[in-house]
C-alpha cells in the first residue's frame, strides 16, 4: 500500500493553492510535522486550520492525527513511542532518557511561564465561588486529580472526564465560577465546546495546555503552557502530564496557602478522617 508521502507526492497538481501549501510543508519537514498540532502546521503553512483538514480528508484520512501517525508510520526510525528511545535502548537506559525528559520538561515550563499570570491565576481559583476541572482521556486523569486536591479545602469543586457532562455543568456556571480546562494539544473538539460554554454564563476560564497558540488557549481568560517536545504519536503523552500535574500541585498549595486559616483547619479534618482507615 502507498504511504502517505508517496500520496501527497502524487496529489499536489490536484490540490487547491492553500492546501498546496500545507502539502509543500509536510513533504519538506515530515519529521517537524509529527511535534506539530494543527494550529502550528496552519501557521506553518500560512493557511488555516479547516484548510489543514479539507487537505487531510484529501489524502483519504479521516483528520490531522490521522496524518500524523501516518507520517510516523512512513519515516524510517520515527517516534512511534517516545522521541528519545531506541530498540537498542537497555530498560536503565529507558529510564534514564524519559526522567530526563521530565526533567526538561518541568525546568523548561517553570521558567517560561510569566510570573504575573500565574499571581493572577493563584488569586483567580483562591476566590472561585466554584471550580471544575474538565479534561478528557489523559488530560481527564489530570482533571480528576486536580479534584482530588482542591476538594480538601472544602471550595465547590469537582473534576469532570465526559463531555455531556462538562456541557450540561457547564451551563450552570453563574459569573465568579471558574472552570480549568486541562488539554495537551489544546485542539480537542469536546473540550472546546465545553469552555465555550462556560464562557458564555460568564464564568472565568483558566487553560492548561501544551501549546501556548491552539484553539482553546485563544479561548481562556489566562493561559498556563506546558513546555514538552515530546512527539509519541502511539502512546499518551508522558512529559507534558507530568508537567500539568506538577501545575496543579503548586496552584494547589498556592492557593491553599492563601486560604491558610480556613485550609489548615480543612486539611486536619480531612487526615483526622483517615485515620480509621490505615493500621
Amino acid at each position: 500500500m502507498q504511504d502517505i508521502i508517496s500520496t501527497i507526492r502524487n496529489s499536489l497538481d490536484q490540490l487547491k493553492s492553500a492546501e498546496k501549501r500545507v502539502a509543500d510543508c509536510v513533504l519538506r519537514e515530515p519529521r517537524e510535522i509529527i511535534k506539530y498540532t494543527i494550529t502550528e502546521l496552519a501557521e506553518k503553512s500560512e493557511t488555516s486550520e479547516p484548510t489543514v483538514v479539507r487537505f487531510c480528508r484529501k489524502m483519504g484520512l479521516k483528520g490531522y492525527m490521522e496524518l500524523r501517525v501516518n507520517l510516523a508510520r512512513a519515516l524510517p526510525s520515527s517516534p512511534y513511542i517516545h522521541e528519545t528511545v531506541s530498540d537498542h535502548d537497555t530498560p536503565f537506559r529507558i529510564l534514564d532518557k524519559i526522567i530526563s525528559a521530565d526533567l526538561k520538561t518541568l525546568r523548561d515550563t517553570m521558567n517560561k511561564l510569566d510570573a504575573n499570570v500565574f499571581e493572577e491565576v493563584v488569586n483567580t481559583l483562591t476566590n472561585a465561588k466554584r471550580i471544575e476541572f474538565y479534561g478528557v482521556g489523559g488530560s481527564g486523569i489530570v482533571a480528576m486529580d486536580a479534584h482530588h486536591k482542591f476538594f480538601r479545602l472544602a471550595i465547590p469543586c469537582i473534576g469532570l472526564v465526559d463531555p455531556h457532562m462538562q456541557a450540561m455543568s457547564a451551563a450552570l456556571l453563574v459569573p465568579g465560577c471558574v472552570t480549568v480546562a486541562i488539554s495537551v494539544t489544546g485542539s480537542t473538539k469536546d473540550i472546546i465546546e465545553s469552555v465555550t460554554i462556560a464562557k458564555d454564563t460568564g464564568a472565568t476560564v483558566i487553560g492548561i495546555t501544551g501549546r501556548s497558540e491552539s484553539p482553546l488557549a485563544r479561548l481562556c481568560d489566562f493561559h498556563l503552557s506546558v513546555h514538552s517536545q515530546e512527539a509519541a504519536v502511539w502512546l499518551a503523552p508522558m512529559s507534558s502530564r507530568i508537567a500539568q500535574v506538577a501545575l496543579l500541585d503548586v496552584l494547589f498549595v498556592a492557593v491553599a496557602t492563601k486560604r491558610f486559616a480556613g485550609s489548615k483547619e480543612k486539611l486536619e479534618k480531612v487526615k483526622k478522617s483517615l485515620i480509621d482507615k490505615r493500621y
